[in-house]
């Protein structure tokens, strides 16, 4: 009878333990959902959310105490906001001058995109303006690309009248020492053999500039038609003939290759002589430049081979920028405008392909022309028998 009470008096504890843990699991429950109000995060309207999203620039709202609210995408990515607070000190400068007097604040300020390097950064034109219930909303506009943009132009002003310096006043003191020596005939002819010299590069230097300057053209769209590269080829090797004949060299061109893109042979044909040109401005006089075509992975490779003096690895990623010059002296020696590779990239990227280079120092170079190739019907492609560079 005694064990029985104690099976009783037991089982009373045991359910006695489990309504109590019932009630206080519901009781804090209760608790947590009755947070005051204060202690809620704040609440961004759907029509905010809806406005800042439809901005162009960088957005954040910040709530009272500098919590951030709502971003827009691209805020981490470029650095504006990083592990829920704004990182840099110039903006947080201007969210403090915003709360302290309440008129909005404008500045430009460079803010690197990742807390690992301060090397990468980027420039915003920040608006920092106050809002209702101690928000503040940050407007951060990416002007990175448009700055960049502009210095291109600056650089590109001063170079160019830089370069024009140089024949112009070489012509001016020419036509001056003709002018003195009108009584001398042998004089006269040596100098007026100078001026043409000069009349011709600076005539090639404004060809080049206004080549290059079409082809940066935002504007200008470039109508590309079916044609054959075969004839392209031929052009440009037909307009550098002359070069290469007082040169002693020559120019070898593989066989007829047969194939075709959508391009403009115009453009295609400045590009391919530019290469030719550079080939036998740099090589020894009497040595070869060769020209080889093949089809690979939808398009098709012009290579341009030479023997000249080659690049070294230093210069190989800026070959391409305007009026850079490997060797400046000699370049002026062959008359070359420093444009020439420049134009090739651009012709390249209006085509949807680009310029590929190999060179090493005494090995001469090989600079390849890749345009996309028209899918041809009904034949195999080309490059299932790629014809190698000569």
């Amino acid at each position: 009878m005694e064990e029985n009470w104690l099976l009783i008096v037991a089982a009373l504890l045991g359910v006695g333990v489990g309504v109590a843990g019932v009630w206080a699991f519901l009781h804090s429950e209760r608790s947590q959902r009755s947070v005051p109000l204060s202690a809620a995060p704040p609440q961004v309207h759907d029509d905010v959310a809806e406005v800042l999203a439809a901005l162009t620039a960088t957005s954040v709202l910040l709530g009272p105490d500098e919590e951030v609210l709502r971003v827009s995408a691209d805020a981490y990515a470029k650095g504006v906001v990083r592990n829920g607070r704004i990182p840099s000190s110039d903006v947080s400068r201007l969210v403090a001058a915003v709360r302290n007097g309440g008129s909005t604040q404008r500045e430009t300020v460079a803010i690197s995109r990742s807390a690992l390097s301060s090397s990468d950064r980027l420039v915003f034109d920040v608006i920092v303006a106050p809002l209702s219930g101690g928000r503040v909303l940050v407007l951060a506009e990416d002007t990175t690309a448009a700055r960049r943009l502009e210095e291109v132009r600056r650089d590109f002003v001063a170079n160019v009248s830089h370069e024009l310096k140089t024949p112009v006043g070489a012509l001016s003191l020419l036509a001056e020492t003709i002018a003195d020596a009108a009584e001398d005939p042998q004089t006269v002819r040596r100098f007026s053999a100078q001026m043409q010299t000069e009349a011709t590069r600076l005539s090639l230097l404004v060809g080049d500039i206004i080549d290059l300057s079409r082809l940066q053209a935002p504007d200008t769209e470039t109508a590309l038609v079916e044609l054959s590269i075969d004839d392209v080829i031929a052009e440009a090797v037909d307009r550098v003939r002359v070069q290469a004949g007082h040169r002693g060299s020559t120019i070898a061109v593989g066989a007829g290759s047969g194939q075709r893109v959508y391009g403009d042979h115009a453009l295609l044909v400045t590009a391919l002589r530019n290469l030719l040109d550079n080939g036998l401005r740099y090589s020894p006089e009497g040595s070869p430049v060769r020209v080889g075509v093949r089809s690979r992975e939808g398009f098709v490779e012009i290579a341009v081979v030479d023997q000249g003096v080659g690049i070294a690895a230093s210069d190989l990623e800026r070959v391409f920028e305007r009026f850079y010059r490997v060797d400046p002296a000699r370049s002026r020696d062959t008359g070359g405008t420093g444009l020439g590779l420049s134009i090739v990239k651009h012709v390249a990227a209006r085509h949807g392909g680009d310029v590929r280079l190999w060179s090493a120092p005494g090995r001469g170079s090989t600079f390849t022309l890749r345009i996309p190739e028209v899918e041809s019907t009904g034949s195999p492609r080309a490059d299932e028998h790629d014809e190698e560079v000569a």
